[in-house]
């Protein structure tokens, strides 16, 4: 293994931490925008729903654009506009300004996101084995140091716009620094063998689709469980607003647990038995919460969900990433599909609790975890392995050289 392979996974697993920081300070402060602009909860929603739009049209895109210029070149120029979005949205005067800023903040990181994962399964490749799960920890870590950031910014009396300004001007900087070290894409000749570029441009393989539904099913259990586990603790089981709060962080510390050892696990147990069990896991931990019958054991449970949950997007992507020559492409159609699941999941969510119980309408995240075990045992088994190919570091560095499969 080279000093430039390592460089390039460091680069990829710190654009993760960078994404994470930017989208969290992000949702850590959209309750003081929402404060300082006077907005009800149902504009506040509306400002959601504008990133997330934002972000699945970018992503779609993204299918033709890293096909042209690939995961580097677009991290170069779109994490920094992720974080002159945010300046956008730290300033807004107003509640169309709000959203206005939001749909750019959510297309800049829509894209910033197929990219990072793009990248990720490019260093992967060119290891040989799997390191995606260990980069979408990364992902954790910014997000719950978005968390601690925000707290500190608070107690130190620093302003909403002093706050996001300071993450702007230290992750723009960040974000050119990291694009110095990722790998540039493989090309359709340097895929595997007998594939031809043409088609790779073309048309997806069915099981990118297949891949897409497992990453759909998961985000949209993630959705559920990032928007009402605080609403459910709080208004079904009765918690305190402080225990309520904790609910989350607890579901992103178990997901952190996990992605950590993600890789090693999948190296041991392969990507389909993993999926496979993992939506299993997923749907008796949530099944556990739902029938817990005080507090202290639902906030168990959902540390257990995150656990059960976290390495099933980062081995879809990954075997998405791996199903045609060219990355990209794939990882676009996946990520969007499961940024779909993400909006999706706390709408349908909230129309079942309506017509029944919120209890009731979490059941839905059980049925989705086992949707994701049969899922899994339909996946090829050609195509549950990581696929070694020839990749170039920046500076036309030779790395890792593997004949393709």
């Amino acid at each position: 293994m080279t000093r430039a392979l390592r460089k390039a996974r460091h680069g990829a697993v710190l654009t993760f931490v960078l994404a994470g920081l930017m989208c969290g300070t992000f949702t850590v402060r959209l309750p003081a925008l929402a404060e300082r602009l006077r907005l009800p909860e149902s504009s506040v929603g509306l400002t959601l729903l504008s990133w997330s739009v934002g972000a699945l049209l970018s992503m779609q895109l993204m299918r033709v654009v890293l096909t042209r210029v690939g995961s580097r070149a677009v991290l170069r120029a779109a994490a920094p506009l992720c974080a002159a979005s945010l300046v956008l949205i730290a300033v807004a005067p107003s509640f169309p300004a709000l959203a206005a800023a939001a749909v750019l903040f959510g297309m800049a990181f829509g894209a910033v996101d197929v990219g990072m994962n793009a990248q990720g399964s490019t260093v992967e490749r060119a290891y040989g084995r799997p390191v995606m799960s260990g980069m979408h920890a990364g992902w954790c870590v910014g997000a719950i140091s978005a968390g601690l950031v925000g707290t500190a910014a608070i107690a130190l009396g620093l302003s909403l716009t002093a706050h996001i300004l300071v993450v702007a001007l230290v992750s723009a900087p960040a974000a050119l620094a990291l694009s110095r070290m990722h790998l540039p894409d493989p090309t359709p000749e340097t895929g595997e063998a007998g594939q031809a570029p043409a088609r790779s441009r073309r048309r997806l393989p069915g099981v990118v689709y297949l891949l897409g539904a497992v990453t759909f099913a998961a985000f949209m259990v993630e959705g559920v469980v990032a928007d009402w586990n605080g609403l459910y603790l709080h208004g079904t089981l009765h918690a305190s607003e402080a225990v309520a709060a904790l609910g989350y962080p607890v579901f992103e510390a178990g997901m952190l647990v996990a992605r950590l050892a993600g890789d090693r696990m999948r190296g041991r147990y392969g990507a389909r038995g993993l999926i496979t069990f993992s939506g299993a896991a997923t749907a008796l931990a949530f099944l556990a919460v739902i029938a817990a019958p005080v507090t202290a054991a639902a906030v168990a449970g959902l540390f257990f969900i995150g656990l059960s949950v976290a390495t099933i997007s980062p081995m879809a992507l990954s075997l998405a990433g791996s199903a045609t020559s060219e990355p990209g492409p794939a990882i676009a159609q996946a990520s969007a599909m499961g940024y779909a699941g993400l909006l999706l999941g706390p709408v349908v969510v909230g129309f079942l609790a309506g017509a029944a119980s919120l209890r009731a309408a979490m059941g839905v995240a059980v049925v989705l975890g086992v949707a994701i075990a049969v899922a899994a045992r339909l996946l090829p088994a050609s195509r549950t392995e990581i696929i070694p190919l020839p990749v170039r570091a920046a500076g036309d560095e030779e790395v890792r050289i593997r004949a393709a499969a």
